[in-house]
């Protein structure tokens, strides 16, 4: 694979590749290192890269293995689920503070997940990965990856109402 060719297969991705490192890591500095080591490491295997059916779920598992061994190691120290995908500047200062409270709730939720249950809603509802997707990077069969999503879901749900009816605890 030549270079140009390279660049033309992984840079449309790429981006998903770091919003996956920011979820599973501390910081945007974890994420970048992250995200420039798996590109690296793809740049390596370029010659093998004409074999891979898919190259972004190559480069998107790829990505998960080597934040979750980060993890694991706990080089990165204090661990934390980042989510900074929301702007909108037509709403309201009230709205946008409401609705980055609810980000921030969400992601404290999300913090107490199991790793495959996070994985899973990362990959689905902020990626918006479909299932068959889901199921190739995270060697899962399809009804598990529905019911972790599922349950997933409902645990966010279930503390969301709990602190709206109850106020913070």
């Amino acid at each position: 694979m030549k270079q140009a060719e390279f660049i033309n297969a992984v840079m449309p991705f790429k981006d998903k590749l770091y919003r996956l490192a920011k979820r599973l890591l501390v910081s945007r500095e974890e994420a970048e290192d992250a995200t420039q080591e798996v590109l690296m490491r793809l740049w390596t295997k370029q010659k093998d890269m004409e074999r891979i059916k898919s190259v972004e779920a190559f480069a998107m598992t790829m990505t998960k293995n080597f934040c979750l061994d980060r993890l694991k190691s706990r080089q990165a120290g204090n661990l934390k689920l980042v989510h900074s995908n929301y702007s909108d500047e037509s709403t309201s200062l009230q709205k946008q503070l409401e609705a980055k409270d609810s980000v921030n709730w969400v992601e404290q939720i999300m913090e107490d997940l199991p790793e495959q249950q996070k994985m899973v809603l990362q990959l689905r509802d902020v990626e918006e990965y479909d299932f068959e997707e889901i199921c190739e990077l995270l060697d899962m069969k399809p009804t598990a990856a529905r019911v972790t999503l599922s349950r997933a879901r409902k645990v966010v749900r279930e503390k969301l109402i709990e602190k709206h009816s109850y106020g913070i605890g």
